[in-house]
């Protein structure tokens, strides 16, 4: 995969909008499946879905740097950071940190 940055005619973009369409469309209807089907979840369901959703951006945007989270103190901070239930498991910086800038982001 060749990044953005990498391309020959960075940082100047050009795009052909009909190539992009029926990807766009087909995000569009799965966007508004999701939220539809989110709005019919309990809170507790609503509550370990975000978490879910949250720590695995967190974990993955991690590893793109090279550096390995532990999930399960990702997702602990995280629902401490939103006001959860906990397993009070000891949380290192790396994780704490990454579910602080997550959880502000998604507020």
């Amino acid at each position: 995969m060749v990044w953005n940055w990498q391309q020959p005619h960075w940082p100047n973009f050009t795009w052909d909008k009909t190539r992009l369409a029926q990807a766009e469309q087909q995000f569009l209807i799965g966007a508004g499946t999701l939220i539809g089907a989110v709005k019919h979840l309990d809170a507790e369901e609503h509550d370990q879905i975000t978490v879910e959703a949250i720590s695995r951006e967190a974990v993955t945007t991690s590893e793109i740097e090279g550096e390995i989270l532990d999930r399960a103190s990702v997702q602990s901070s995280i629902r401490k950071q939103l006001g959860l239930a906990t397993d009070n498991r000891r949380v290192g910086p790396a994780e704490r940190g990454i579910a602080e800038m997550m959880v502000d982001l998604y507020r």
